[in-house]
């Protein structure tokens, strides 16, 4: 259940919309979109964007905010580690007073003893759960891993069924790399795609496509000049340049520009 941001630590209000005003800036001074972001974090867009906002009612608990804002600001290029640490987590335990030291000793009864007993071991046994899951998550592992080690052996998928962990984060600003066509032949790049991938591209200055591209997608752009690609999911990205053998752009779910050039040589 979502809590109301009314009931927040004023402290935690105020330290979100200043961190979250703070990578809405590194994110638009460096033209990434949200959602480029949110494919390399594997966070979605609107968790995204709420934090950004300081929207603090539409996301989870304190602690995987904190994580959240981590992988955040690794992706702009960031120390997600230092940048997460001013978030204030808080502390989700709550101590009860004994209110059995003001009831008469006549008062108290097996039973009395019986339901104080119970209430102590649940409050126990819940947190030493939710502290082992915080050092968990903050050490960087993810809830599906913990929730994973928990659960039965029997109920477990098989390796095969489990899903790939998120492949560690680029920084945003990605390596440029110019090839170069032969003496008087225009820039031509034909780009196929193996898995959906987000793209952009810039042709002699000018942006001819921005959006994402679905897995089988077979595009051609051309320039006289220059021709630049990024792509959000580089492994993903074939691309085929002046009717060369077609490469690889990168690693997967890794963030990659490639500048295409016309030999401007006399």
């Amino acid at each position: 259940m979502k809590e109301n941001k009314h009931y927040f630590p004023q402290e935690q209000v105020e330290k979100l919309e200043e961190l979250g005003s703070r990578l809405r800036q590194f994110r638009t001074e460096q033209s990434i979109p949200l959602e480029e972001v949110a494919a390399q974090t594997r966070i979605q867009a609107r968790l995204l964007n709420a934090i950004e906002e300081g929207r603090l009612e539409e996301l989870p608990e304190p602690v995987y905010i904190k994580g959240f804002i981590k992988r955040f600001a690794d992706a702009l290029g960031l120390n997600g580690a230092e940048f997460a640490s001013a978030f204030p987590t808080g502390s989700s335990l709550q101590f009860v007073k004994p209110v059995w030291r003001h009831v008469p000793t006549s008062q108290l009864r097996p039973v009395h003893l019986y339901l104080l007993y119970v209430l102590l071991v649940v409050g126990a046994v819940s947190g030493l759960s939710l502290l082992v899951r915080r050092s968990a998550l903050e050490g960087g592992v993810s809830r599906y891993e913990v929730e994973m080690q928990q659960a039965p052996k029997s109920s477990r998928p098989s390796p095969s069924a489990q899903p790939k962990p998120p492949q560690k984060l680029q920084p945003t600003k990605a390596a440029e790399v110019t090839q170069r066509s032969q003496d008087g032949k225009p820039v031509q790049v034909r780009v196929t795609l193996k898995a959906q991938s987000w793209m952009r591209i810039v042709a002699d200055g000018k942006t001819e496509f921005e959006g994402t591209l679905p897995e089988g997608s077979n595009r051609t752009w051309v320039a006289d000049k220059t021709l630049i690609v990024r792509a959000g999911n580089a492994g993903g990205v074939l691309v085929e340049f002046n009717n060369e053998s077609a490469k690889q752009m990168g690693a997967p779910y890794e963030v990659q520009e490639v500048t295409f050039a016309a030999n401007s040589n006399s």
